[in-house]
């Protein structure tokens, strides 16, 4: 018998199969060199979506109490928090995640985000964007 199913479930089970393929690939992100601004960046998986999109992860680390400031992304973003707890500050209003938690943004929403701890937090960004879009422009 074949099963077919609703175009929403198709997007859902599309973006499951990107978060699985990412978080194999998280393993060795995590050893990763933090920036001057206690900020880190790896890249852990890019799929196409279909000829126009595609889906991208990035694991972000952020040192003891590293922010990252105001941004925007083209597309939509999904942050799941691996560890730590981080505050992010979604049209002026700050929402705190700990470890196992996530967020959705949605596209063009300047945002920020920061580690509101003395140890390390990290988190997996999800995008979906417009293929040859930047993932992040630094808002003004």
């Amino acid at each position: 018998m074949k099963v077919t199913y609703p175009k929403r479930a198709r997007a859902t089970l599309l973006l499951a199969s990107a978060f699985a393929l990412g978080s194999a690939a998280m393993a060795p992100a995590s050893a990763q060199q933090l920036d001057a601004n206690g900020i880190g960046r790896t890249e852990v998986v890019r799929r196409d979506l279909d000829a126009k999109n595609e889906a991208i992860q990035v694991r972000v680390d952020f040192g003891p109490h590293a922010a990252f400031g105001k941004h925007a992304h083209p597309g939509v973003e999904i942050a799941y928090v691996l560890e730590g707890t981080m505050e992010y500050v979604l049209d002026g209003k700050a929402v705190t995640l700990k470890a196992g938690e996530s967020l959705f943004i949605p596209a063009g929403a300047v945002h920020s985000a920061r580690n509101l701890g003395s140890g390390n937090a990290s988190e997996l960004a999800t995008y979906l964007v417009e293929k040859g879009k930047p993932i992040l422009v630094l808002a003004k």
